[in-house]
């Protein structure tokens, strides 16, 4: 009797814990205007979705913007309704209202009800008094650091294997990860899509192809030209060409991408005035934009850690780190970089690499070495960071000083698509596999997965050792990590809350009781689990 008061105190207390999702991010501030000193970027919160609100509650939702290839994806590997409340629009009057302030639009949000605006002061005291606005927060930016100076090799050639020729100077970094092995059983990426969060690309390298780029957007203005154009740095294309490349690109001889025959949806979410500069709301738009049409997997280098403090970096509150939770929970993997803070005064990971459902990368060298500037962990609530590494010091890529050109390039950035690409393989190979297990079967067959720590993760990924795991459901393994613990409890918690939908994976690993539902009940056998054993 004692031991069940025990486990309900607990759960108590974790309740009380546990910050209900949405855009509420209690962050210090110290974001700007886009060229208008005056006016600030600032998300408008709503209440509610007006009549779309009464028809989703009477089940009728109209969401054109959610493909087929979409709607299938969320059925074979989501954990939400195919079409549920985060798909229902925002009222055009809402809209209307905020921009009668004076204020200019910049993204709207489904998932958050939000919209993102350029507001003045006076405009957001406006907007703030408008009865459907619940608040308003301010978008962050943050500026990302490069780690060092991109080394021009132009022959590409220096460390090619005669064996797989075609490979060039690329064969090292997949072959220690175990991709040139599945690319000689076949997997190739083919029919998976992969979506880039990226500063823009130069399409026309010859690692590119047009008939593999399925779609393409800038948000920063506005348009489908993802490609340099006026107004825009020089440079601004560089480094999504680079990630994209290792990702998928095909220049035989010089260059093979982990999944060279996947398709690109490409989103330009990133600023390059003389650093990079990510706003979160471009973010989110871009991740909501690529979900809706049929993206697998979400391919990113952002990180956000200005305007948060270690203690936030806990899985609930950035809002970057939302959005990849829900972007996995509608069958998305989530691949991101840990962050290039091994060496700074912030020491940590970065937002969004601190979500539960995210493969957050660090960076080893062709050594196998981590890399000094690679992020460690942990999250501050404990869980291990980052999941795994791939090489992220000299990878090779596609450069931009001609549609032939390739560098030398360093930082989580470049591991994070090594392990993009390794995901859709995986996905080839499995195309009922959901987020939760791509991740499971890379963490439990890397390097180090029998002692993972907070340097390498789980370690070095081996692609096809994950093809060929023997997937296995763990009564009471909620995270997928391998180990039954605390950070179950609140997941499980977390899922009992939200009411999230749960397929027969899920269900297996939470049904601790064996009744074959889910409640909170099979929340106290947990922890009663977890305190005698």
């Amino acid at each position: 009797m004692k031991s069940k008061l025990y486990c309900w105190q607990i759960i108590a207390v974790m309740l009380f814990m546990i910050r209900p999702s949405g855009l509420v991010a209690d962050v210090r501030v110290n974001s700007t205007g886009a060229g208008d000193p005056e006016r600030r970027p600032i998300w408008v919160l709503f209440y509610d979705k007006g009549e779309g609100e009464d028809a989703y509650l009477r089940g009728v939702i109209n969401a054109p913007q959610v493909t087929e290839r979409a709607r299938q994806r969320r059925l074979q590997r989501g954990t939400r309704d195919i079409l549920n409340y985060m798909d229902v629009d925002i009222p055009a009057e809402y809209i209307q209202q905020v921009l009668s302030s004076g204020a200019q639009i910049r993204i709207v949000s489904r998932w958050f009800n939000a919209i993102s605006v350029l507001a003045s002061e006076q405009e957001e005291a406006y907007i703030n008094d408008l009865p459907m606005v619940k608040k308003t927060n301010r978008v962050m930016r943050v500026s990302r650091r490069f780690i060092k100076q991109v080394d021009r090799d132009p022959d590409g050639a220096d460390d090619a294997n005669i064996q797989y020729e075609d490979y060039g100077s690329s064969y090292a970094q997949l072959d220690q990860i175990g991709v040139i092995a599945a690319h000689d059983s076949g997997y190739t990426g083919t029919d998976v899509w992969v979506l880039m969060l990226d500063t823009g690309f130069m399409t026309s390298h010859s690692v590119f192809s047009p008939e593999r780029i399925v779609g393409e957007f800038d948000f920063i203005q506005n348009d489908s030209i993802t490609t340099n154009q006026d107004g825009d740095a020089a440079q601004q294309h560089d480094h999504g060409t680079a990630t994209a490349s290792v990702v998928g690109g095909y220049e035989p001889g010089s260059l093979l991408g982990v999944a060279y025959d996947c398709s690109f949806l490409l989103a330009k979410t990133e600023i390059l005035d003389q650093e990079i500069q990510i706003e979160e709301d471009y973010y989110t738009a871009g991740l909501e934009w690529g979900e809706a049409l049929g993206t697998d997997i979400v391919s990113s280098s952002l990180g956000y850690i200005d305007w948060y403090t270690f203690d936030q970096m806990d899985g609930h509150t950035a809002i970057t780190t939302q959005a990849v939770d829900i972007a996995a929970s509608l069958g998305v993997v989530c691949v991101t970089a840990a962050g290039n803070e091994g060496g700074s005064t912030w020491g940590h990971i970065i937002a969004p690499a601190d979500a539960d459902s995210v493969i957050s990368c660090g960076a080893v060298n062709s050594d196998g070495i981590l890399a000094a500037f690679s992020s460690p962990g942990p999250t501050a609530d404990g869980r291990i960071k980052p999941e795994v590494v791939a090489r992220g010091v000299s990878t090779y890529a596609a450069g931009t000083s001609s549609d032939v050109s390739f560098i030398n390039a360093s930082g989580t950035s470049l591991s994070t698509p090594l392990v993009a690409g390794a995901t859709a393989l995986i996905l080839e190979a499995h195309p009922t596999w959901n987020p939760m297990m791509v991740r499971e079967a890379l963490m439990m067959t890397a390097s180090q997965s029998e002692s993972p720590n907070n340097q390498y993760g789980y370690g070095i990924i081996d692609v096809m050792a994950a093809i060929n795991y023997s997937y296995q459901i763990t009564v009471g393994d909620i995270t997928q990590d391998g180990l039954v613990n605390v950070n179950d409890v609140v997941l499980l918690l977390d899922w009992i809350l939200s009411g999230t939908l749960m397929g027969p994976d899920q269900i297996g690993r939470a049904d601790f009781s064996g009744d074959g539902e889910v409640n909170i009940l099979d929340v106290v056998q947990l922890v009663e689990a977890i305190l005698t054993t």
